[in-house]
């Protein structure tokens, strides 16, 4: 009898096995090796060996919402947990721009405040989705690193593959609110499998004039969705 495994099984061997350990202790010097060369520093004071210091945290967690914010239609409704700027500004931005990734988690733990405040019913978590190529470049959806965080802490499934983001649009910065609706236009995709009779929850990270969410709810709404609230960690001043 041949007792081969088939071709689609790997053979772990000894040999394979240290390169795998020689390339985790290589990546872990060389992290090392950055860090004392770029030590971090706090995003919000540049206080030097840490993401963000204790006063910085404790003014991101205390940090009060806006009153209130106007939805775009087709949204049923929107909130966010703080206006768009001082620290909270830049623990969004180290989030989506500086691979700052651990700050999800106080920006994800206000997410959750916020949306439990609102009393709002929803059975299923959404995050904006990016585009293939820009995902592959970042290499990570920052809103789904915040949904995640309000998933587990509320227990209500997060669905990442309901909305998909069919084509590559133009960078949102810079344009304006009826620039940003044209540009997406038709640029999300919702499957009506995942989405319909459902009451959704969309997470994404900034609410500028709504363009985004409001571009993904009409998609989610074309797919059979009964509502679509929006979620936000922060909100442009108008």
């Amino acid at each position: 009898m041949d007792n081969r495994l088939p071709p689609q099984f790997p053979v772990v061997t000894r040999s394979n096995l240290s390169l795998s350990r020689i390339s985790a202790i290589a990546e872990s010097i060389w992290k090392e090796t950055l860090n004392l060369v770029f030590p971090p520093r706090c995003l919000g004071c540049g206080k030097v060996d840490t993401v963000i210091c204790t006063g910085c945290l404790n003014i991101l967690t205390h940090t009060r919402p806006p009153n209130s914010v106007q939805p775009l239609p087709p949204l049923n409704a929107i909130t966010s947990t703080a206006v768009h700027k001082g620290v909270i500004r830049e623990a969004v931005q180290a989030l989506k721009y500086d691979h700052t990734r651990l700050i999800a988690v106080p920006l994800g733990n206000r997410l959750t405040e916020q949306v439990r405040a609102k009393g709002w019913q929803f059975d299923t978590i959404i995050p904006v989705p990016l585009h293939t190529h820009r995902l592959k470049e970042r290499g990570y959806n920052q809103s789904e690193l915040l949904a995640a965080i309000v998933a587990d802490e509320t227990m209500i499934p997060m669905v990442t593959v309901a909305v998909e983001r069919t084509r590559l649009t133009r960078s949102q910065v810079g344009l304006s609110a009826t620039e940003r609706r044209r540009n997406l236009v038709d640029a999300f995709i919702a499957h009506p499998d995942l989405v319909t009779g459902r009451s959704i929850l969309l997470i994404d990270d900034v609410y500028t004039t709504g363009a985004t969410l409001g571009a993904c709810a009409q998609a989610l709404f074309d797919a059979g969705a009964l509502s679509v609230y929006g979620l936000t960690v922060t909100a442009a001043q108008n």
